[in-house]
């Protein structure tokens, strides 16, 4: 007793001669009550980050445990390996005779890499970016997003986020103080082939969202989850918007080189104007297919950069050294062959188209509606005509896309993610007939996660009938 309530505990229960009275026992109870409530409310988590919920990756990374599905097609990374020059170039670093590519490297960024950064991003823009202050180095994209988000976005700012979007925008802009504006892009058509060109926003709507009160826009070309490849008209909109309202443009283009021609990417830095307002993101782990190595960057002039600075410097400060020379000599490899198809740059679009049109032509052929994405590595398809195949009814999520998604992983064995947690609360709705489908894996794994779901169907068709 008195080893598992420590002696304060055992007396006051006991009193001083050892005997347990009634009272004591209520006493004690009613003051371990009272000391738990006054830690829980002093120690909870601050309102900045809500109600602590869990975000759709860690749940469906839990549910990806649980469930073990044959073919993971929800989380957006290859399973097979990247470039051998680039996974090579780690390896001798870390092994080399050069001690000091294992310590502590420039804040931020690696001299080397930026001025490859500089090397392969000035003539896309049309100027000279200076590595050493309109470059940062970053913690994946992520840390990138949060630098800029956090370094500009002060209380009472408004920031537009065009949805379906990356979920961590919503969140980092409300831990800055911010408010989140969102308008949604929206289908112009839902039968026949859909591509993600037929994905657009109101042009009125957008025009009504900036007011005096608005900082930024986050713009994601090419687009996650839809693919799509915002137009020159359409970002010559976005452009004269935030000149003619002083705004901030949050350019997230961590796809840049998955367009699938005839398809290109713009960048709006690069537009009269724009680049003296606008913060662009890229990623090692996109460019190079290594996720994990977490390294991404963004360029900006200078004066915008130095806010990055400031909570990069006071975050993460230094990226890892190894890495950010391995993708430096990375990009030396592919710098040298710019103009040849071999370029890992615009190989990587040849590759995944083919993976692309088999996943679509899979879906299509087992009820799904699937939007053909421009670019990127993810389909978006209506699920809802397999409704009356599946039952969702043991499934008590409130939303029916992780209804979906979760009882048609447990049924076929493959994995995706559901779109709603792409959208704001008010807009949820838009994303419930849908699920994303990742396809930059191998051939095999696809072509197993095609034969599951064709099983799927076939059985659940038997069933109907």
């Amino acid at each position: 007793m008195m080893f598992r309530l420590g002696r304060s505990l055992y007396v006051a229960v006991r009193g001083l001669n050892g005997v347990v009275r009634p009272e004591n026992i209520k006493k004690v109870v009613r003051n371990l009550s009272c000391t738990t409530s006054l830690m829980a409310d002093k120690f909870k988590l601050p309102a900045r980050y809500g109600a602590g919920e869990k975000s759709v990756w860690v749940e469906y990374i839990q549910l990806a445990a649980e469930i073990k599905p044959a073919v993971n097609l929800g989380q957006g990374f290859p399973d097979y390996h990247a470039p051998k020059h680039v996974t090579k170039a780690l390896g001798d670093i870390a092994t080399g005779p050069n001690p000091l590519l294992n310590q502590y490297t420039r804040g931020f960024g690696h001299p080397p890499l930026i001025q490859n950064l500089s090397k392969l991003y000035s003539p896309l823009i049309g100027r000279e970016i200076n590595p050493q202050n309109e470059i940062l180095v970053t913690f994946g994209a992520y840390e990138a997003l949060y630098s800029a988000i956090l370094g500009h976005v002060d209380e009472g700012d408004e920031v537009i986020v065009i949805e379906p979007f990356f979920d961590c925008y919503d969140f980092m802009i409300k831990s800055a103080g911010g408010k989140p504006r969102f308008i949604a892009l929206c289908p112009t058509k839902t039968s026949g082939e859909i591509t993600s060109a037929d994905w657009v926003l109101d042009e009125k709507e957008l025009e009504s969202l900036f007011n005096p009160r608005t900082k930024m826009i986050i713009v994601n070309t090419p687009h996650n989850p839809l693919g799509k490849v915002f137009t020159q008209q359409e970002l010559e909109l976005i452009a004269n918007l935030c000149k003619k309202h002083n705004v901030l443009c949050l350019s997230d283009e961590v796809y840049e080189w998955m367009a699938y021609e005839p398809v290109k990417h713009i960048r709006i830095a690069s537009f009269p104007g724009m680049w003296e307002r606008t913060i662009t993101i890229g990623s090692a782990g996109k460019t190079f297919s290594v996720t994990g190595w977490k390294t991404g960057w963004a360029y900006a002039p200078a004066a915008l950069m130095r806010n990055l600075h400031v909570v990069h410097q006071n975050c993460v400060y230094t990226c890892c050294t190894p890495v950010q020379e391995a993708i430096s000599r990375s990009f030396d490899y592919e710098l040298a062959r710019r103009d040849s198809p071999e370029c890992y740059l615009t190989a990587l679009a040849c590759e995944l188209r083919p993976k692309r049109d088999f996943v679509i032509k899979s879906l299509r052929e087992n009820g799904f509606n699937p939007t053909v994405p421009e670019a990127g590595y993810f389909i978006i398809a209506d699920w809802t005509n397999l409704a009356d195949k599946i039952d969702l009814s043991s499934e008590p999520d409130k939303y029916k896309d992780y209804q979906f998604t979760k009882k048609f992983a447990k049924e076929t064995g493959v994995l995706a993610i559901p779109p709603t947690a792409f959208y704001s609360q008010e807009h949820k709705h838009l994303g419930e007939n849908f699920a994303r489908f990742c396809f930059i894996k191998k051939d095999e794994n696809l072509q197993l996660a095609g034969k599951l779901i064709k099983e799927w169907n076939a059985k659940n068709k038997k069933a109907c009938v």
